[in-house]
């Protein structure tokens, strides 16, 4: 997932997903191995190559940061830095991006983890309270 396959339905008034073209479905026995998907939003496992549906909870973790701050988590001059990047897990929270959105900062906390089994799944980034008080005031 990334920012450009995310698109506004005017006339329904809701955001749409699109370009399917790498995707593929999961199931709990089987893990994926291809080396897919563009390097500022590719997930540790994925670059492993060994991947299940949490690498897309990383990609959302990765998408919120930059609607925040205007700039990726992990960046790098070649594809090979941002990758090293990515797999260090380092990620700076820089205070004047994120003073005023605490919250928001512990949501992409708990998408950009390391280990796919302690980063959140899509039921828990859905009850974070910074997602849950927005889908209430809706």
């Amino acid at each position: 997932m990334k920012p450009e396959n995310i698109i506004y339905d005017d006339k329904k008034k809701c955001l749409k997903i699109i370009d399917f073209g790498l995707s593929s479905y999961f199931t709990k026995e089987v893990k994926l191995n291809s080396k897919v998907g563009t390097p500022y939003y590719v997930s540790p496992e994925v670059l492993k190559g060994e991947y299940s549906k949490e690498c897309d909870l990383w990609s959302v973790g990765v998408i919120t940061y930059i609607l925040m701050t205007g700039f990726p988590p992990f960046n790098g001059k070649t594809n090979n830095e941002i990758y090293r990047n990515i797999l260090s897990c380092d990620v700076t929270f820089y205070a004047e991006e994120w003073e005023n959105s605490i919250q928001a900062m512990d949501f992409v906390k708990k998408l950009l983890r390391l280990k796919p089994e302690k980063r959140y799944s899509a039921s828990q980034a859905l009850k974070h309270p910074w997602i849950a008080t927005t889908l209430q005031s809706k």
